[in-house]
């Protein structure tokens, strides 16, 4: 399963950016665990995983973010 910026996370098409992985590459993480913090306009959200599985990281930290980016995948 894809972790991704979905349209509706914020308005406008202002660029976010992930100001942290929570987890490491390849850990086990559960449904609803925290995953990552993320920033727009001095605004901190955190990002869930959306399934319980082996987390991959895709986006790097500090790399600029659009609506619709697949940030990490989760192996079930």
């Amino acid at each position: 399963m894809q972790i991704k910026i979905e349209d509706d996370f914020w308005q406008g098409d202002d660029e976010a950016v992930i100001t942290a992985w929570l987890v490491d590459d390849g850990a086990e993480v559960a449904e609803g665990d925290v995953v990552a913090e993320m920033m727009l306009a001095k605004v901190q959200m955190e990002i869930e995983a959306p399934c319980s599985g082996v987390i991959h990281i895709e986006m790097e930290a500090e790399v600029p973010l659009k609506k619709g980016m697949v940030i990490a995948t989760i192996d079930q």
